[in-house]
């Protein structure tokens, strides 16, 4: 196991979500449904590169860095967040999408790598 890129990619994924939700904020774009849907793209997109970043060829290998990343995740919203929102973040079901998506999202990064095959000759 790597340890660099398991609480790495965790923190980097929580970084990025954090400065899109900010940005989103900034700009009078939060509680949105373009908000919501550009939220989960970037989610979609750093997980992607986190996934791909292992070099794995199976999800299976994939998996307890991606959890791994899902429970980074909950301890820094709790570090983070629940001083200003308490507890009662963990009851907002779109906080739950996230973390799911953080687990199954990477596991997908073996299947959107293009194969290269070379010919005989």
């Amino acid at each position: 196991m790597r340890y660099g890129a398991l609480l790495g990619w965790g923190i980097v994924i929580y970084a990025v979500m954090a400065l899109a939700w900010s940005g989103f904020g900034i700009y009078g774009l939060a509680g949105t449904i373009a908000s919501r849907v550009l939220e989960l793209l970037v989610l979609i997109i750093v997980a992607t590169i986190a996934g791909r970043s292992l070099r794995f060829h199976s999800w299976n290998d994939i998996l307890p860095y991606s959890v791994s990343w899902a429970i980074l995740i909950g301890l820094l919203d709790a570090v983070y967040n629940v001083p200003f929102g308490g507890w009662e973040i963990y009851a907002d079901w779109n906080l739950w999408v996230g973390y799911t998506l953080v687990v199954l999202v990477p596991l997908l990064a073996p299947f959107t790598r293009v194969s290269v095959q070379t010919r005989e000759g």
